[in-house]
């Protein structure tokens, strides 16, 4: 699949087909890893962070808070 290089400002882009974004399950506004290997460029598509509910999610476990926990009495001028 051949793509063509453009003029962009003061920079250089590449536009990516339709069929190409859906191989790399990629979407406007997501960002690649370039890299160039034995002459080649190589685009990967970035291994996005998952978020805490969704690393939550998939230990199917549910988040828990634990018990409450009595600290004692007040010792100066603390709101309880």
């Amino acid at each position: 699949m051949q793509v063509a290089i453009k003029k962009w400002g003061n920079s250089q882009g590449i536009i990516l087909s339709k069929e190409l974004m859906e191989l790399l399950n990629a979407h406007i506004g997501d960002s690649l890893d370039a890299a160039f290997e034995n002459g080649n460029l190589i685009l990967k598509k970035q291994k996005m962070h998952k978020t805490l509910e969704e690393r939550i999610a998939e230990s199917g476990t549910p988040l828990t808070f634990g018990e409450e926990i009595d600290w004692g009495e007040s010792r100066g001028t603390e709101l309880w």
